[in-house]
């Protein structure tokens, strides 16, 4: 098995060492992370200047850091490794639940990873106050590896550890019913008025989601997909406002178009 390693805290995180060191366990491992911290960058790509990357020493695996976002790593990484089997993102400094993984790069990565028809798998822990113990986080990873790594029809998955030794695992479902967002005024030793992006602490956690299983002292496991269509509400449109067919199917049938707006349309390009 091949395991490329990203992340969003740069190439010299002590979270992506703990990560890259267990996953050569499980098969041949190489690091491609970003040269900087690149924290809530999401899915930004690189499109208006060349990436660049460059040998980093880690131990027992090998690695390198790259001019770019998390998704650029995994994209540079895929593409000058071949045959790559799986894509791991973490361990990031710092919870990724909730909404939270709308912004996140350490999903972004893992992201890319299932973009490109591969799987991918984000791992975070929070750091209320000081650094997490990786050494005593060790078998947890390693539990965790154990499961999904061996479980290929889950190809998007979003890993949270709790801060405390883990009481166990759990399957849960995204918490999408708050968002900690919080913009924060300030002013700097000029008096110029400037802006902070921040969170609030969440209170309030549904049972089953990602945040209650880790408030409980869970590592939370959350089965993620690309698709981000709402079949329920595409289904509740479809029947109160419904529209033109396909066009293959006005082809078959050889009907005019129904709606008023694509009829128009057509008169005007006659």
């Amino acid at each position: 098995m091949r395991i490329l390693v990203a992340n969003d805290d740069g190439v010299y995180s002590p979270g992506i060492a703990c990560l890259a060191g267990i996953a050569a366990e499980f098969g041949e491992t190489r690091v491609v992370a970003p040269d900087v911290e690149m924290s809530s960058a999401g899915h930004s790509i690189t499109a208006t200047r060349p990436l660049s990357y460059k040998r980093t020493p880690m131990k027992h695996v090998e690695a390198y850091r790259v001019n770019g976002t998390p998704a650029d790593c995994v994209a540079l990484g895929v593409s000058q490794w071949e045959r790559v089997d799986v894509v791991l993102s973490g361990i990031n400094l710092g919870s990724n639940l909730g909404n939270a993984i709308w912004h996140s790069g350490t999903l972004a990565a893992a992201k890319q990873a299932a973009l490109m028809g591969l799987r991918g798998i984000a791992l975070s822990i929070p750091v209320p106050k000081d650094e997490p113990d990786f050494g005593a986080l060790q078998p947890a990873v390693r539990e965790v590896l154990k499961v999904l790594l061996a479980e290929t029809a889950l190809t998007l998955v979003n890993v949270n550890f709790p801060h405390e030794r883990p009481k166990g695992m759990l399957w849960t479902r995204q918490a999408v019913k708050l968002y900690d967002g919080k913009i924060m005024p300030a002013k700097d030793p000029m008096g110029r008025q400037h802006y902070w992006f921040t969170v609030t602490p969440l209170t309030e956690t549904e049972e089953g989601t990602d945040l209650w299983a880790v408030e409980q002292g869970y590592v939370s496991l959350t089965p993620l997909r690309l698709d981000l269509t709402n079949e329920k509400q595409l289904a509740l449109m479809q029947a109160r406002h419904p529209l033109d067919a396909t066009p293959a199917k006005a082809r078959k049938a050889g009907d005019p178009p129904t709606s008023g707006v694509r009829a128009a349309v057509v008169r005007e390009s006659e």
